[in-house]
This record gives C-alpha cells, sequence and structure tokens, in this order.
C-alpha cells in the first residue's frame, strides 16, 4: 500500500507538469481518478462555470464505484499511457 502512494504521488507531480493538452474526456479521467484517490469526491466541483462544474460532476458520477485503491491504479495507469514514462 505504501509503494502505491508513493506512485501515485510520484504519477500526480509527473501529471501536474504536463504542458500537453489532452482531450476533455482524459482531463477528466485524471480529475475523478484524483478525486476519488484523494477521498475528495464528496465536495461539489466549484469552479467558475456551471456546465465545467456539471462534466466534473458526471465524470465523478460515471465512477462512483472505483474504490480509493483502484482510483489510484488507474490514475498512474493515464500517466503512464499519456507521458510514456513507467512509474
Amino acid at each position: 500500500m505504501e509503494d502505491l502512494d508513493k506512485n501515485f504521488d510520484k504519477a500526480f507531480q509527473i501529471a501536474s507538469m504536463m504542458t500537453e493538452e489532452l482531450p476533455a474526456d482524459i482531463m477528466l479521467r485524471f480529475y475523478a481518478f484524483y478525486k476519488i484517490a484523494t477521498n475528495d469526491r464528496l465536495q461539489m466541483p466549484s469552479g467558475n462555470s456551471e456546465l465545467r462544474n456539471g462534466f466534473k460532476l458526471n465524470a465523478l458520477l460515471q465512477f462512483k464505484d472505483v474504490s480509493p485503491i483502484e482510483a489510484k491504479k488507474e490514475y498512474i495507469a493515464l500517466v503512464e499511457k499519456y507521458t510514456n514514462q513507467k512509474i
């Protein structure tokens, strides 16, 4: 479990430094898995755009049955896929 947390933190750091623009659906996956992994999914999205907040909420609902552990694994997999880096 400790290795998973370290790998998740590393993946987050890599994702935070990404400059490549990804499709919106992929960005929403990153958002949802991060929120679930950090147990922050219960908080409503709070941006300036109601439409964008709606998309974020929809992404969270799509993955509502994903556990925090599985969300960390999925987040890491996304980072590996879109950065071509092995974590």
